[in-house]
């Protein structure tokens, strides 16, 4: 795992939802780099409240919710 790569633009605060029928969620701060080079992001599922790790790429991929 790369430790000394700069954080990512990671749109926090954003509410997106999974694809483009998926539940909605909240994006949070980014935790660490994957040896792909590809990035955890913290999430908030806005209908349980639970949070999880979703990578950068498919957040940016997402839709942001209406």
């Amino acid at each position: 795992m790369q430790n000394s790569a700069p954080l990512p633009s990671v749109p926090e605060g954003v509410i997106k939802c999974f694809g483009a029928f998926g539940p909605k969620y909240e994006v949070g701060k980014a935790l660490r780099q994957l040896d792909d080079g590809d990035w955890l992001v913290e999430v908030k599922l806005l209908e349980t409240g639970e949070k999880a790790e979703y990578r950068l790429t498919n957040i940016t991929d997402d839709p942001e919710a209406h």
